[in-house]
Protein backbone atom coordinates (compact mmCIF):
# COMPACT_ATOMS: atom_id res chain seq x y z
CA UNK A 1 0.00 0.00 0.00
CA UNK A 2 1.49 3.01 -0.71
CA UNK A 3 2.05 5.98 1.67
CA UNK A 4 0.83 9.34 0.95
CA UNK A 5 1.96 12.38 3.31
CA UNK A 6 -0.63 15.16 3.27
CA UNK A 7 0.40 18.56 4.95
CA UNK A 8 -2.76 20.08 5.95
CA UNK A 9 -4.69 17.11 5.71
CA UNK A 10 -6.94 18.46 8.68
CA UNK A 11 -7.66 21.71 6.69
CA UNK A 12 -10.78 22.16 3.99
CA UNK A 13 -9.45 20.53 0.74
CA UNK A 14 -6.61 18.43 2.53
CA UNK A 15 -9.75 16.63 4.55
CA UNK A 16 -12.08 16.01 1.21
CA UNK A 17 -8.35 15.05 -0.20
CA UNK A 18 -7.76 12.10 2.57
CA UNK A 19 -11.38 11.11 2.35
CA UNK A 20 -10.59 9.99 -1.58
CA UNK A 21 -7.42 9.01 -0.97
CA UNK A 22 -8.29 6.21 1.65
CA UNK A 23 -11.29 5.19 -0.49
CA UNK A 24 -8.77 4.77 -3.20
CA UNK A 25 -6.11 2.43 -1.03
CA UNK A 26 -3.64 4.61 -0.01
CA UNK A 27 -1.89 4.81 3.27
CA UNK A 28 -2.32 8.40 4.50
CA UNK A 29 -0.31 10.41 7.20
CA UNK A 30 -1.09 13.53 7.92
CA UNK A 31 0.66 16.75 8.99
CA UNK A 32 -1.19 19.74 10.00
CA UNK A 33 -0.29 22.56 13.03
CA UNK A 34 -4.21 23.12 13.44
CA UNK A 35 -3.56 26.84 12.70
CA UNK A 36 -6.50 26.78 10.52
CA UNK A 37 -9.01 23.62 11.88
CA UNK A 38 -9.65 21.33 14.35
CA UNK A 39 -8.54 18.23 15.75
CA UNK A 40 -12.20 16.91 15.37
CA UNK A 41 -11.43 17.02 11.73
CA UNK A 42 -9.69 13.43 12.41
CA UNK A 43 -12.13 11.64 13.59
CA UNK A 44 -14.84 13.15 11.10
CA UNK A 45 -12.49 11.66 8.67
CA UNK A 46 -12.39 8.11 10.36
CA UNK A 47 -15.95 8.10 10.48
CA UNK A 48 -16.44 8.36 7.03
CA UNK A 49 -13.63 5.93 5.96
CA UNK A 50 -13.43 3.59 9.08
CA UNK A 51 -9.44 4.08 8.84
CA UNK A 52 -8.11 6.17 11.05
CA UNK A 53 -5.51 8.26 9.64
CA UNK A 54 -1.49 8.69 11.41
CA UNK A 55 -1.70 12.06 12.73
CA UNK A 56 1.34 14.24 13.97
CA UNK A 57 0.79 17.90 14.88
CA UNK A 58 3.88 19.96 13.56
CA UNK A 59 4.04 23.00 12.24
CA UNK A 60 6.56 22.47 8.62
CA UNK A 61 8.55 25.75 9.43
CA UNK A 62 10.20 22.94 12.37
CA UNK A 63 12.73 20.89 10.42
CA UNK A 64 13.62 18.62 13.00
CA UNK A 65 9.93 17.69 13.38
CA UNK A 66 9.72 17.31 10.02
CA UNK A 67 12.68 14.96 9.09
CA UNK A 68 11.38 12.83 11.98
CA UNK A 69 8.36 11.81 10.04
CA UNK A 70 10.42 10.68 7.40
CA UNK A 71 12.73 8.65 9.18
CA UNK A 72 9.74 7.18 10.89
CA UNK A 73 7.90 6.22 7.26
CA UNK A 74 8.59 5.33 3.79
CA UNK A 75 6.98 7.97 1.71
CA UNK A 76 6.03 7.08 -1.76
CA UNK A 77 4.07 10.65 -2.22
CA UNK A 78 3.33 14.01 -0.84
CA UNK A 79 0.36 16.21 -0.88
CA UNK A 80 1.34 19.61 0.27
CA UNK A 81 -1.91 21.57 1.28
CA UNK A 82 -0.35 23.44 4.39
CA UNK A 83 -0.06 27.28 3.96
CA UNK A 84 -1.85 30.27 4.74
CA UNK A 85 -4.14 31.15 2.48
CA UNK A 86 -5.93 34.29 2.92
CA UNK A 87 -5.84 37.30 0.50
CA UNK A 88 -6.88 40.24 2.46
CA UNK A 89 -4.89 39.04 6.08
CA UNK A 90 -1.88 38.31 3.30
CA UNK A 91 -2.06 42.48 1.88
CA UNK A 92 -1.69 43.20 5.94
CA UNK A 93 0.72 40.85 7.28
CA UNK A 94 3.29 39.90 4.39
CA UNK A 95 5.93 38.37 6.19
CA UNK A 96 4.22 36.07 8.28
CA UNK A 97 2.64 34.59 4.66
CA UNK A 98 6.26 34.53 3.06
CA UNK A 99 7.95 33.37 6.22
CA UNK A 100 5.23 30.07 6.14
CA UNK A 101 4.29 29.34 2.85
CA UNK A 102 7.94 29.08 1.72
CA UNK A 103 9.90 28.04 4.73
CA UNK A 104 7.38 25.15 5.13
CA UNK A 105 8.09 23.91 1.68
CA UNK A 106 11.91 24.45 1.39
CA UNK A 107 12.03 22.34 5.02
CA UNK A 108 9.52 19.97 3.13
CA UNK A 109 11.49 19.25 0.18
CA UNK A 110 15.24 19.04 2.00
CA UNK A 111 13.11 16.01 3.79
CA UNK A 112 12.86 14.64 0.26
CA UNK A 113 16.00 14.45 -0.61
CA UNK A 114 17.22 13.56 2.44
CA UNK A 115 15.09 11.05 2.98
CA UNK A 116 14.65 9.66 -0.36
CA UNK A 117 10.65 10.34 -1.47
CA UNK A 118 10.28 11.52 -5.02
CA UNK A 119 6.53 12.64 -6.02
CA UNK A 120 5.33 16.20 -4.94
CA UNK A 121 1.99 17.27 -5.58
CA UNK A 122 1.88 21.27 -4.76
CA UNK A 123 -1.30 22.77 -3.72
CA UNK A 124 -1.30 25.82 -6.40
CA UNK A 125 -3.69 28.54 -7.31
CA UNK A 126 -5.14 30.41 -9.91
CA UNK A 127 -3.47 33.87 -8.39
CA UNK A 128 -0.46 32.95 -9.97
CA UNK A 129 -1.74 34.21 -13.23
CA UNK A 130 -2.58 37.73 -11.46
CA UNK A 131 -5.45 38.75 -14.21
CA UNK A 132 -5.14 37.27 -16.93
CA UNK A 133 -5.49 39.01 -20.56
CA UNK A 134 -7.80 36.69 -21.70
CA UNK A 135 -10.38 34.19 -20.61
CA UNK A 136 -10.42 31.25 -20.12
CA UNK A 137 -6.76 30.51 -18.38
CA UNK A 138 -5.15 27.84 -20.12
CA UNK A 139 -1.80 26.79 -18.37
CA UNK A 140 0.01 28.36 -21.29
CA UNK A 141 -0.97 31.83 -20.65
CA UNK A 142 1.58 33.89 -18.79
CA UNK A 143 1.91 34.40 -15.27
CA UNK A 144 1.86 37.85 -13.96
CA UNK A 145 2.97 39.70 -10.54
CA UNK A 146 -0.09 38.19 -8.61
CA UNK A 147 -2.44 41.03 -6.63
CA UNK A 148 -1.13 39.50 -3.08
CA UNK A 149 1.64 38.27 -1.14
CA UNK A 150 -0.27 35.19 -0.61
CA UNK A 151 -0.59 34.61 -4.32
CA UNK A 152 3.14 35.83 -4.68
CA UNK A 153 3.98 33.12 -1.80
CA UNK A 154 2.69 30.34 -4.46
CA UNK A 155 4.12 31.65 -7.96
CA UNK A 156 7.84 31.70 -5.64
CA UNK A 157 6.78 27.98 -5.05
CA UNK A 158 6.29 27.13 -8.13
CA UNK A 159 9.77 28.67 -8.98
CA UNK A 160 11.56 27.10 -6.81
CA UNK A 161 9.46 23.62 -7.41
CA UNK A 162 10.69 24.22 -10.96
CA UNK A 163 14.87 25.07 -9.45
CA UNK A 164 14.41 21.75 -7.50
CA UNK A 165 13.11 19.29 -10.11
CA UNK A 166 15.96 20.20 -12.35
CA UNK A 167 18.29 20.21 -9.56
CA UNK A 168 17.23 17.08 -7.92
CA UNK A 169 15.00 14.66 -11.11
CA UNK A 170 12.45 14.70 -8.25
CA UNK A 171 8.74 14.88 -10.17
CA UNK A 172 6.06 17.74 -9.58
CA UNK A 173 2.75 18.86 -10.25
CA UNK A 174 1.34 21.63 -9.28
CA UNK A 175 -2.46 21.92 -9.28
CA UNK A 176 -3.33 25.59 -9.79
CA UNK A 177 -7.14 25.79 -8.44
CA UNK A 178 -9.83 28.16 -9.26
CA UNK A 179 -12.62 28.68 -6.00
CA UNK A 180 -12.98 25.40 -3.81
CA UNK A 181 -16.66 25.20 -2.70
CA UNK A 182 -18.93 22.39 -1.32
CA UNK A 183 -18.85 19.81 1.29
CA UNK A 184 -18.73 16.12 1.37
CA UNK A 185 -21.71 14.29 0.93
CA UNK A 186 -22.09 12.84 4.44
CA UNK A 187 -21.83 16.31 6.02
CA UNK A 188 -19.33 15.46 8.40
CA UNK A 189 -16.63 17.66 6.65
CA UNK A 190 -16.61 20.35 5.05
CA UNK A 191 -15.40 24.15 5.30
CA UNK A 192 -14.97 25.44 8.66
CA UNK A 193 -12.62 28.90 8.36
CA UNK A 194 -11.03 30.11 12.14
CA UNK A 195 -13.04 33.83 12.50
CA UNK A 196 -14.92 35.70 10.34
CA UNK A 197 -14.16 33.78 6.60
CA UNK A 198 -12.17 35.17 3.84
CA UNK A 199 -14.22 32.62 0.98
CA UNK A 200 -17.07 33.49 -0.28
CA UNK A 201 -19.25 30.58 0.38
CA UNK A 202 -19.06 30.42 4.38
CA UNK A 203 -19.45 33.79 4.71
CA UNK A 204 -22.62 33.20 2.60
CA UNK A 205 -23.95 29.78 4.95
CA UNK A 206 -22.68 32.24 8.41
CA UNK A 207 -24.87 34.99 6.81
CA UNK A 208 -28.22 32.12 6.10
CA UNK A 209 -27.48 30.34 9.75
CA UNK A 210 -27.35 34.08 11.32
CA UNK A 211 -24.07 33.78 12.81
CA UNK A 212 -23.32 37.32 10.35
CA UNK A 213 -25.69 39.92 9.77
CA UNK A 214 -24.94 40.14 6.37
CA UNK A 215 -23.07 39.46 3.65
CA UNK A 216 -19.86 41.70 2.59
CA UNK A 217 -20.11 41.75 -1.23
CA UNK A 218 -16.70 43.19 -2.08
CA UNK A 219 -16.89 46.13 -5.06
CA UNK A 220 -20.12 45.90 -7.30
CA UNK A 221 -18.15 48.22 -9.75
CA UNK A 222 -16.23 45.75 -11.30
CA UNK A 223 -16.35 45.31 -15.38
CA UNK A 224 -18.71 42.30 -15.57
CA UNK A 225 -22.53 41.91 -15.70
CA UNK A 226 -23.76 42.71 -12.31
CA UNK A 227 -20.53 44.73 -11.40
CA UNK A 228 -19.59 41.97 -9.12
CA UNK A 229 -16.45 39.90 -9.02
CA UNK A 230 -15.85 36.52 -11.57
CA UNK A 231 -14.82 33.36 -10.57
CA UNK A 232 -14.75 29.56 -11.09
CA UNK A 233 -16.62 27.70 -8.30
CA UNK A 234 -15.24 24.04 -8.09
CA UNK A 235 -16.92 21.59 -5.71
CA UNK A 236 -14.05 20.37 -3.30
CA UNK A 237 -14.88 16.74 -4.19
CA UNK A 238 -14.00 16.69 -7.53
CA UNK A 239 -10.46 19.12 -6.39
CA UNK A 240 -10.00 15.36 -3.86
CA UNK A 241 -10.97 13.25 -7.15
CA UNK A 242 -8.04 15.02 -9.26
CA UNK A 243 -5.41 15.00 -6.50
CA UNK A 244 -6.07 11.09 -6.40
CA UNK A 245 -5.34 11.17 -9.85
CA UNK A 246 -2.27 13.43 -9.54
CA UNK A 247 -0.78 11.07 -7.42
CA UNK A 248 -1.02 8.20 -9.12
CA UNK A 249 0.34 9.90 -12.54
CA UNK A 250 3.62 10.13 -10.36
CA UNK A 251 3.88 6.57 -8.38
CA UNK A 252 2.86 4.86 -11.76
CA UNK A 253 5.68 7.23 -13.55
CA UNK A 254 3.08 8.42 -16.23
CA UNK A 255 4.03 11.83 -16.04
CA UNK A 256 5.62 13.34 -19.19
CA UNK A 257 7.70 15.47 -17.12
CA UNK A 258 9.48 16.09 -14.39
CA UNK A 259 7.13 19.09 -13.51
CA UNK A 260 3.77 19.45 -14.79
CA UNK A 261 0.96 21.59 -14.25
CA UNK A 262 -2.84 21.57 -14.37
CA UNK A 263 -5.66 23.69 -13.98
CA UNK A 264 -8.65 22.54 -11.39
CA UNK A 265 -11.68 24.34 -12.29
CA UNK A 266 -15.17 24.01 -13.91
CA UNK A 267 -14.65 25.91 -17.45
CA UNK A 268 -17.42 28.68 -16.19
CA UNK A 269 -17.22 31.93 -14.41
CA UNK A 270 -19.94 33.21 -12.18
CA UNK A 271 -20.15 36.55 -10.40
CA UNK A 272 -20.31 36.72 -6.95
CA UNK A 273 -24.17 37.80 -6.94
CA UNK A 274 -24.55 34.80 -9.42
CA UNK A 275 -23.10 32.34 -6.94
CA UNK A 276 -25.56 34.74 -3.76
CA UNK A 277 -28.76 33.32 -6.34
CA UNK A 278 -27.87 29.85 -7.06
CA UNK A 279 -27.24 29.66 -3.27
CA UNK A 280 -30.77 31.30 -2.52
CA UNK A 281 -32.44 29.13 -5.33
CA UNK A 282 -30.38 25.77 -4.01
CA UNK A 283 -31.78 26.40 -0.26
CA UNK A 284 -34.78 28.24 -0.96
CA UNK A 285 -33.62 30.92 0.96
CA UNK A 286 -32.30 34.83 1.11
CA UNK A 287 -29.38 36.24 2.05
CA UNK A 288 -28.90 39.61 3.32
CA UNK A 289 -25.76 41.09 1.66
CA UNK A 290 -24.18 44.75 1.70
CA UNK A 291 -22.48 46.10 -0.89
CA UNK A 292 -18.53 47.18 0.24
CA UNK A 293 -15.82 48.41 -1.08
CA UNK A 294 -13.56 46.60 -3.38
CA UNK A 295 -11.25 44.27 -1.41
CA UNK A 296 -6.97 44.82 -1.72
CA UNK A 297 -5.71 42.19 -4.18
CA UNK A 298 -8.60 41.12 -6.00
CA UNK A 299 -9.14 40.51 -9.69
CA UNK A 300 -12.09 40.71 -11.57
CA UNK A 301 -12.47 37.55 -13.33
CA UNK A 302 -10.60 34.37 -13.19
CA UNK A 303 -12.20 31.49 -14.71
CA UNK A 304 -10.21 27.78 -16.24
CA UNK A 305 -9.69 26.13 -19.43
CA UNK A 306 -9.61 22.49 -17.59
CA UNK A 307 -9.17 20.29 -20.92
CA UNK A 308 -5.18 19.68 -20.38
CA UNK A 309 -6.47 18.18 -16.87
CA UNK A 310 -9.44 16.08 -18.91
CA UNK A 311 -6.28 14.17 -21.62
CA UNK A 312 -3.71 13.83 -19.01
CA UNK A 313 -5.72 13.20 -15.76
CA UNK A 314 -8.53 11.89 -17.36
CA UNK A 315 -10.75 14.25 -15.33
CA UNK A 316 -13.09 16.14 -15.37
CA UNK A 317 -15.52 17.97 -12.66
CA UNK A 318 -18.76 16.10 -12.14
CA UNK A 319 -20.59 18.43 -9.32
CA UNK A 320 -23.36 21.41 -10.28
CA UNK A 321 -22.96 24.99 -8.69
CA UNK A 322 -26.60 23.99 -7.62
CA UNK A 323 -25.11 20.94 -5.98
CA UNK A 324 -22.19 22.61 -4.18
CA UNK A 325 -24.77 25.10 -2.91
CA UNK A 326 -26.74 22.36 -1.40
CA UNK A 327 -23.69 20.52 0.40
CA UNK A 328 -22.65 23.44 1.71
CA UNK A 329 -25.25 24.90 3.52
CA UNK A 330 -26.28 21.28 4.90
CA UNK A 331 -22.68 21.06 6.32
CA UNK A 332 -23.97 24.64 7.87
CA UNK A 333 -26.70 23.04 9.44
CA UNK A 334 -24.37 20.44 10.40
CA UNK A 335 -22.55 22.23 13.23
Amino acid sequence: MNKILVTGGLGYIGSHTVVALQNAGYEVIIIDDLSNTQLEFLDRITSITNIKPTFYEVDLKNQEKVNEIFKAHKIDGIIHFAAHKAVGESVEKPLMYYRNNLLGLLNLLDATVDFDADNVIFSSSCTVYGQADKMPIDEKTPLKRPESPYGNTKKMAEEILEDFTLATGKNVICLRYFNPVGAHSSFKIGELPNGIPNNLIPYVTQTAAGIRESLAVFGDDYPTKDGTAIRDYIDVNDLADAHVKAIARLVEKKNKNKLEFFNLGTGTGSTVLEVVKAFEEANGLKINYQIKERRAGDIVEAYANNELAAQELNWKPTTSLAESMRTSWQWQQSL
